[in-house]
C-alpha cells in the first residue's frame, strides 16, 4: 500500500527531530527503521530529510509509506465482503458467521483475509494482512484491519492499552442473574487442548468482561458485553462460568436447537483514528440468524 501523510508542524513541536515528532504521533521504533529504508520517505517542505533533522513551526513534514510486499501465503479469492468503512489507513469489515479471519489448516481459501487479498488485487494494490481485533470463525460482526505498517502498530498499541473499545451482543441460555455485572476470572488452556479454554484462578491470564442484560426472550437472554481484555474465547467461557452459556456453542454449550453457531456478534467498535486521532465508532446490526432466535420467543 502507498500512503502519503502530511503534518503541519505546530509551535509545540518546534525544535523536535523528525523521529521524535513521529514517535509522539504513535510511530514505533520499528516503523521508523522500516520507513527509513523507503526512498524519499520523509520530506520537509518538499525536500528529502533525515530522521534526525530538526523541525520548525509552520513547516510541512511529509511521510511516504510505500509497501510493495504482499502476504504471500494468502491466496486472493473472490468472496462476499461487507465493508463498513475504508480510508487510506484502515478498513472496517462486518464479517459473517462461518468465515475465518485468516487462513489455517482446512481453511486455506475461505477466509476474510482471502477476500481482502482479492479486493486489493483487483485494484492493483499490494496487500499485507494485519487484523487488529480477531474474531472466532463463527462469531459475526465488526473487525478492523490496518492498511499499512504504521496504522497497524498504532492499532495494536490501542488494543494493548484498552483504547480500542469492543462491544458484543450474545444470546445466552437462561435468564441472567444478576442482570448486570463484571466477570473477573482468569483464563487458561483446558487440559491438552490448543483450542478450548477454562477459568483457572491459579494459572490463568487476567480476563475481565462487563455484561448487561438487554432483554429476556423465552428461555434466553440477550446480553451486551464489553471487553477489558481480549483472551481467546473470553466471552464464551465467562458466560459459561456464570451459568448462562451462549446457545449454539459447540465447545461450551452444544445446544444447536435454535442456532447452528455460537450466538455472538461483534456489535460496536470505537477508537481514535490511528493517524488523525478523530473519534471513530461503528455498529453492525444483529444478523438474521440471531434475530430469528429472538423472534421465536
Amino acid at each position: 500500500m502507498d500512503r502519503t501523510i502530511d503534518y503541519i508542524i505546530g509551535k509545540e513541536a518546534d525544535g523536535l527531530r523528525i523521529a521524535q515528532f513521529l514517535r509522539r504521533k504513535g510511530y514505533s521504533r520499528q516503523n521508523l527503521a522500516t520507513i527509513k529504508q523507503m526512498p524519499d520517505s520523509t520530506l520537509v517542505d518538499g525536500a528529502p530529510a533525515y530522521m534526525n533533522q530538526y523541525l520548525r513551526a509552520g513547516c510541512r513534514l511529509t511521510v511516504r509509506i510505500r509497501e510493495t510486499g504482499v502476504s504471500g501465503k494468502i491466496v486472493p479469492v473472490h468472496l462476499p465482503l461487507d465493508i463498513v468503512y475504508e480510508d487510506g489507513d484502515i478498513v472496517v469489515v462486518n464479517k459473517p458467521a462461518g468465515m475465518p479471519i485468516h487462513p489455517s489448516v482446512n481453511n486455506y481459501t475461505n477466509t476474510m483475509a482471502n477476500a481482502l487479498a482479492w479486493y486489493y488485487k483487483e485494484q492493483g494494490k499490494p496487500f499485507i494482512f494485519r487484523c487488529s481485533n480477531r474474531l472466532d470463525r463463527d462469531t459475526s460482526g465488526l473487525t478492523v484491519v490496518a492498511k499499512h505498517l504504521v496504522s497497524a502498530g498504532i492499532l495494536s498499541a490501542m488494543t494493548a492499552d484498552k483504547t480500542l473499545g469492543r462491544e458484543y451482543l450474545a444470546i445466552v441460555s437462561g435468564h441472567v442473574t444478576p442482570p448486570a455485572g463484571t466477570v473477573r476470572a482468569p483464563l487458561a488452556r483446558s487440559g491438552t487442548s490448543i483450542v478450548e479454554r477454562k477459568v483457572d484462578f491459579e494459572h490463568g491470564e487476567e480476563a475481565v468482561t462487563h455484561y448487561e442484560t438487554l432483554g429476556q426472550y423465552g428461555p434466553h437472554s440477550l446480553v451486551r458485553l464489553k471487553l477489558e481484555t481480549g483472551r481467546t474465547h473470553q466471552i464464551r467461557v465467562h458466560m459459561q462460568y456464570l451459568g448462562f452459556p451462549l446457545i449454539g456453542d459447540y465447545l461450551y454449550n452444544p445446544d444447536m436447537r435454535y442456532i447452528s453457531r455460537q450466538a455472538l456478534h461483534s456489535h460496536r467498535l470505537s477508537f481514535p483514528h490511528p493517524m488523525t486521532g478523530e473519534p471513530m465508532e461503528f455498529t453492525a446490526p444483529l444478523p438474521e440468524d440471531m434475530k430469528r432466535v429472538l423472534e421465536l420467543a
